[in-house]
C-alpha cells in the first residue's frame, strides 16, 4: 500500500475535534473510512478495519514509501461504521465487533471484544526495523513482539512436526523445506487469531516475556488480527480473509494406494485388479515418479519411461475398474524436457540444487504468470488430456539441497527468493488449480501436495506430512501436527499411513513389528480427511502384508469398510468446510474451551463434530530384543489399554460398544489389536452408507441414521452430482435432521434443493444407540425404526 496515498484529504473524514486534541508528536495522524493513518516512533502506521472483526496493521520506517499487494489476502476491505474517539494518548477505533487501542507514544497497538475484554495487544517500543541488504535492494528485516496471557494457549503455524499441540513456549524457524509446512497463522483460546503476512524465513518465538514474529525481509511490518469468539469463528474469519475452500469429489474420500514406486503400467493395473478381486474397496491408486525416465527427462509430464508403453491403456483400464488415477508431478524439471527449454527461454529456472542432484534438474519460477502458463501448456498436453484425475504436487517446498545464503538472492518474478520463499507452495499449487478451472468444470481440481502457506486452501490443496520416518516417536507428532495444520485455517491434511521410510525395521514388509505399527496407523488414518497408505522400501498393499485371517489383514480391512461406511458423514463434513468454513480435524479446545484440562491435550482430537478419536502410540503386541526389531515376537496373552479424556459438558459413547459415559473424566480403554479408542458425542447424528467396492457404486437409497441420545442434535446431509462444479451453482440437494431428545423425536425436515439424478423418493433406518443394540461396525442389522422419505419433512418417534 502507498501509506501517503491515505494522507490525501479527499480519501480522509476529518475529524476537527479529535485532531485538535491530539499531541504535537501525532498530529500527522488522520483519520480513514476504515481506521487511521499516520506517524510515531519514527514508523508510518495504519490501522485499517477490514471488516467488523478483522483489522490490518501496517507499519513501515517513515517517510518509506511501498506498495504491497498480499498473495494469500484476497478480501476487500468492507463498508462498515469505524467510530474513534481520543483519550490522553489512547485513539480508541470501534467496530460493532472490535475495540483497537493506539497508543500514540509508545506505538502499541491493543485489541479487546465490543464488552472490553482484552485479546490481544503489542508489547510497548515491540516493533523494529533493521536495515538489511536483499541482493542489492536497501530493506529491512522486520519484528514484532506482542505480550499473551500466562494462562494462554496458542496453535497453528502450520506443519511444524511438533510433539505439543500449545506453541507457547516453543520456538521455530519457519522457512518452507521438507516435512514442515510454515503458516504464520496463530489462534488462541481467547478466540482471536493473528496472521503475520510475511513470506520471508521467520522466526516465531514465544518465552515468558514476550511472543514475537521476526522477518528476514520486509519493505513493511503487515499483519491481521481476526477476532471469530472461539476457534470455529477464527478458522471463520481466516477463510474470509484468505479464501474458501472448493469442494472435493466425493471419490477423494474413499481409499487410496500408493506406493514408491510403481515401476510399470502393468503393476499399477494389477494393483487395482487384485484389489477388485480380494473385494476390499478402492477409489484410488497413485503413480509415483519416474514414469518420466532418467533424471535428465525429469518431470517430463509424458510417458517417456518403456515401462509404460501404452499409458492411455494403463489409465483406461483403472477407469473401467471403477477407480481414479492420481500422479506425480513436480516443480523442478530436467534439462532434456520441454517444459525446461520453454522456462529456459524466459528465464525461469532457479539455479540452486535441487532434487535430484544429478541430472541438471531445477526448480521453475512459480512466481511468474507465464511460467505457470507454460507448466500447465504440458501438463495438460502430456497427462490431463489423457484422462489423470487428480494431481500429486510433490517437492512444492520447494526441495533445497546443500543450501547456501546465495541461493536465496536468486531474482523471482515478485523479488529476491529470500523474500517470498515461504510463498512458493501457494504460488505453485496455484497455478495447476486455476488452469485446471479454466479448462473445465466438470472434473473439480484435487492436489496432493507436500508443503503449504496461507491461503491455500482456496486452490483445493490437500497437504501431507511428507516423507516422515517409520517409526512410533513420529507417529506420535503428526496427531498435533496436523491439529496445528489445520489450526491455521487449511482443513484438509493427511500422513503417509505407516510412514514413507521404512529404515527402522528389519526384513521390511514381513516384519511384524512393522504391521503393529501400520495397522495402528492405518486406524488413525481412517479419521484423516484423506485416507492414504504410501511408503518406500515396502510394498504396503493388503495383499502384501497379509492375507485375510492374519490380524493385520482383517483390521485394515475392518478400517477401510468402516471409511466407505462414513462417506455420507465425511461429504456432508465436507460440505461444511466448503459452505460453513468448517473443520475435519478439531482439537478438543474447539468444541469444549471452558474444559481447561483440553488445552494441553496433544494426542486426541475431534473428527467433525461427532467422534471423538484418540490413536493409539505404543506398540503392546510386538516386541523384539535386537536392533531394528529383528526377529520380533508376538504376545497376545494381554489385552492392551489407552487412557482417553472425555470432556466434560456432554455424554459419551463408546463406538464399539454402545456404552455411556459422562465427560469430565479419564478413562482406560482396552484396545485390541483392532480397536482404536473412538467415541461419539450424545446429540451426534451419523449417517452410514452401504457397504460397496468404491464411493459411488451404490445410491444413498438405504442409508443408516444412527441417533446417539442424551442431547438435542442435528446433521445435514449434503448430496450433489459428486464430480463437478454444478454445486457452485446452487446444484444440489440438503437433507437436515433434527434430534430433540427430551421427546425422543428425530424430526426430517423437507429437502432443499435439486440436481440430476437426485434420488426422489428412499428409506431411512434408524438406529437409537444403547448398549444393547451392538453398533460397533460398519453397518448395523438391528434397526429401531425404517422410514420412507420422498423430500417431504417427517417427524418420527422414537
Amino acid at each position: 500500500m502507498n501509506m501517503k496515498f491515505y494522507l490525501k484529504i479527499s480519501s480522509i473524514l476529518v475529524a476537527t475535534a479529535f485532531l485538535s486534541t491530539l499531541p504535537v508528536e501525532a498530529q500527522t495522524f488522520q483519520q480513514t473510512k476504515q481506521g487511521i493513518t499516520g506517524t510515531t516512533q519514527g514508523m508510518d502506521i495504519e490501522i485499517q478495519f477490514v471488516s467488523p472483526e478483522i483489522v490490518r496493521v501496517v507499519k513501515a520506517p517513515e517517510g518509506r514509501s511501498f506498495t504491497k499487494k498480499s498473495l494469500s489476502v484476497v478480501k476487500s476491505p468492507e463498508s462498515m461504521s469505524v467510530t474513534t474517539e481520543k483519550k490522553g494518548k489512547t485513539v480508541s477505533l470501534k467496530s460493532n465487533a472490535v475495540r483497537v487501542d493506539f497508543n500514540v507514544e509508545t506505538g502499541r497497538i491493543s485489541f479487546f471484544d465490543k464488552q472490553g475484554k482484552a485479546l490481544f495487544t503489542e508489547k510497548d517500543y515491540g516493533a523494529q526495523f533493521t536495515p538489511f541488504n536483499d541482493a542489492g535492494n536497501q530493506t529491512f528485516s522486520v519484528r514484532q513482539a506482542f505480550l499473551l496471557d500466562k494462562d494462554e494457549a496458542i496453535y497453528g503455524l502450520g506443519q511444524q512436526q511438533v510433539d505439543d499441540l500449545n506453541q507457547r513456549n516453543h520456538k521455530h524457524f519457519m522457512r518452507q523445506r521438507a516435512l514442515y509446512a510454515s503458516v504464520p497463522i496463530i489462534q488462541s483460546t481467547k478466540g482471536y487469531g493473528m496472521f503475520w503476512d510475511n513470506y520471508s524465513p521467520t522466526t516465531y518465538t514465544d518465552n515468558p516475556q514476550e511472543m514475537s514474529f521476526d522477518s528476514e525481509v520486509g519493505e513493511c511490518m503487515d499483519y491481521y488480527f481476526m477476532y471469530g469468539g472461539n476457534a470455529d469463528g477464527v478458522i471463520a474469519q481466516i477463510r474470509d480473509l484468505t479464501g474458501q475452500a472448493p469442494m472435493y469429489p466425493l471419490w477423494t474420500f474413499g481409499f487410496w494406494q500408493s506406493r514408491e514406486r510403481y515401476k510399470s503400467q502393468q503393476e499399477t493395473m494389477e494393483v487395482v485388479d487384485k484389489y477388485r478381486e480380494l473385494g476390499i474397496p478402492l477409489d484410488g491408486i497413485i503413480q509415483d515418479w519416474q514414469y518420466w525416465g532418467p533424471n535428465s527427462n525429469w518431470n517430463s509430464m509424458n510417458f517417456d519411461n518403456p515401462e509404460f508403453p501404452d499409458p492411455q491403456k494403463m489409465i483406461d483400464h483403472v477407469k473401467k475398474k471403477n477407480a481414479k488415477i492420481m500422479i506425480s508431478i513436480w516443480a523442478s524439471f530436467g534439462p532434456d524436457t520441454n517444459p525446461y527449454k520453454d522456462l529456459e527461454k524466459i528465464n525461469a529456472l532457479f539455479n540452486f540444487k535441487t532434487w535430484p542432484a544429478d541430472g541438471g534438474v531445477k526448480v521453475y519460477d512459480a512466481y511468474n504468470e507465464k511460467a505457470r502458463d507454460i507448466y500447465w501448456k504440458h501438463l495438460n498436453k502430456g497427462l490431463f488430456s489423457k484422462g489423470i484425475d487428480a494431481w500429486w504436487t510433490d517437492s512444492t517446498e520447494p526441495d533445497h539441497l546443500d543450501v547456501q545464503e546465495r541461493d536465496f538472492d536468486i531474482p523471482t518474478a515478485m523479488g529476491t527468493y529470500r523474500s517470498v520463499v515461504n510463498a512458493f507452495p501457494l504460488m505453485s499449487n496455484k497455478g495447476v488449480y486455476e488452469h485446471q478451472r479454466a479448462v473445465t468444470s466438470d472434473k473439480r481440481v484435487y492436489l496432493l501436495t507436500r508443503c503449504a502457506f496461507a491461503g491455500q486452501q482456496r486452490y483445493a490443496a490437500n497437504t501431507w506430512s511428507g516423507d516422515v520416518m517409520c517409526n512410533w516417536e513420529t507417529f506420535r507428532k503428526q496427531i498435533p501436527t496436523g491439529l496445528n495444520f489445520s489450526l491455521s485455517g487449511i482443513p484438509y491434511w493427511n500422513t503417509d499411513i505407516g510412514g514413507f521410510f521404512n529404515w527402522p525395521y528389519h526384513g521390511g514388509a514381513e516384519n511384524k513389528a512393522y504391521h503393529e505399527l501400520y495397522t495402528r496407523w492405518f486406524q488413525y488414518g481412517t479419521f484423516l480427511p484423506m485416507q492414504r497408505s504410501h511408503g518406500s522400501g515396502v510394498k504396503k498393499e493388503i495383499y502384501n502384508l497379509g492375507k485375510k485371517g492374519d490380524w493385520v489383514y482383517d483390521s485394515e480391512e475392518k478400517y477401510i469398510n468402516l471409511r466407505y461406511a462414513l462417506l455420507p458423514y465425511l461429504y456432508s463434513t465436507g460440505w461444511q468446510v466448503t459452505d460453513n468454513a468448517g473443520s475435519f480435524l478439531r482439537a478438543l479446545f474447539m468444541d469444549f474451551n471452558e474444559d481447561k484440562k483440553v488445552h494441553t491435550i496433544s494426542n486426541q482430537y475431534m473428527f467433525g463434530k461427532a467422534f471423538l478419536v484418540t490413536p493409539v502410540t505404543r506398540n503392546m503386541y510386538v516386541f523384539s530384543d535386537k536392533e531394528q526389531w529383528k526377529d520380533p515376537y508376538e504376545d497376545f496373552s494381554k489385552t492392551g489399554t489407552q487412557d482417553v479424556y472425555l470432556p466434560k459438558g456432554t455424554k459419551w459413547f463408546d463406538f464399539w460398544t454402545g456404552e455411556v459415559l459422562n465427560g469430565g473424566q479419564m478413562v482406560t480403554k482396552e484396545v485390541p489389536i483392532d480397536i482404536i479408542p473412538l467415541y461419539v458425542r450424545a446429540g451426534s447424528i451419523v449417517p452410514f452408507g452401504p457397504k460397496v467396492q468404491y464411493s459411488t457404486e451404490k445410491k444413498w437409497n438405504n442409508l443408516e441414521i444412527r441417533i446417539y441420545p442424551g442431547a438435542d442434535g442435528e446433521f445435514v446431509l449434503y448430496e450433489d452430482e459428486n464430480d463437478n462444479y454444478n454445486y457452485e451453482k446452487g446444484v444440489y440437494s440438503t437433507i437436515k435432521f433434527t434430534w430433540d431428545d427430551a421427546n425422543r423425536t428425530l424430526n426430517i425436515a423437507d429437502r432443499e434443493g435439486t440436481f440430476p439424478g437426485m434420488l426422489k423418493s428412499r428409506k431411512f433406518n434408524i438406529v437409537v444407540v444403547d448398549k444393547e443394540n451392538g453398533t460397533g461396525s460398519a453397518q448395523s442389522t438391528k434397526f429401531t425404526k425404517s422410514v420412507s422419505y420422498g423430500g417431504k419433512k417427517k417427524s418420527v418417534k422414537l
